[in-house]
């Protein structure tokens, strides 16, 4: 058995023994978030951008929006498990600066449901999480986008590289930010690793992240990505922002 059915297992033995509140409701719960709560927050058949994750109208499911036909962003596609809109926000902010790991499998377990249902989605060769800058993760001791990746990974069975990207510059927090200080926070924010290369050139990468809010910092991550010789950049996001 490997090692992922094994957590699982043990996972399971200790909730039927410890058994949890939803982090929403807080009613009983054998996972964080109660299936009642997921059904109201998981997209269930929501139209999106196939590039760029953005809703549309229900007719013009699976195509491009207006945004990336009239420029088109450096990634290929984007599948977004849900919307980032109060309560779901709320669980992305805990994740994020609360050390609510515990919420990191059931995102990618969320997510991993939304690629499935994806139409048309081809799935990755590859995965990566989006990096943090090495301050950043020293002040917060994790990186929120891995530990949405690691339990994604063994899900899809695609493997996981987490050092196949770095994040050269500590660029400021891209919360609070107008959308052109966010493009030019990401310019050369980002490079492969040297030890990588061979990894990358020809392949199809996805790129995992928590939250896609104007796209910037994605599109800088695949922009590198495809300069490095990728083939083709897919972002796997668990929760997309609405255009404002």
């Amino acid at each position: 058995m490997s090692a992922w059915p094994r957590c699982e297992a043990m996972a399971g033995r200790l909730r039927a023994l410890l058994p949890c509140a939803c982090a929403l409701c807080g009613g009983a719960a054998d996972a964080p978030v109660c299936t009642p709560c997921a059904r109201q927050l998981v997209d269930a058949g929501t139209a999106r951008c196939r590039r760029c994750a953005n809703p549309l109208g229900p007719a013009d499911a699976a195509l491009a929006c207006g945004a990336c036909l009239a420029g088109a962003p450096a990634y290929d596609a984007t599948v977004a498990a849900g919307g980032y809109a109060s309560p779901l926000d709320q669980l992305v902010l805990r994740l994020k600066f609360g050390g609510a790991l515990a919420l990191a499998p059931w995102c990618a377990h969320t997510l991993h449901a939304a690629v499935l249902a994806a139409p048309g989605f081809a799935l990755p060769e590859l995965l990566c999480p989006v990096p943090l800058g090495p301050v950043r993760l020293s002040e917060r001791g994790y990186n929120q986008a891995l530990e949405i990746a690691r339990p994604l990974s063994a899900l899809l069975g695609i493997a996981l590289q987490a050092r196949l990207t770095l994040r050269r510059l500590d660029t400021p927090a891209q919360s609070g930010v107008t959308a052109q200080e966010r493009k030019n926070n990401m310019r050369h924010a980002f490079l492969v690793a040297p030890d990588m290369l061979a990894q990358v050139r020809g392949r199809h990468i996805g790129v995992v992240d928590d939250v896609m809010t104007s796209g910037h910092t994605l599109n800088a991550l695949a922009a590198t990505l495809k300069r490095f010789g990728a083939a083709r950049v897919s972002n796997l996001v668990f929760a997309r922002t609405a255009p404002h």
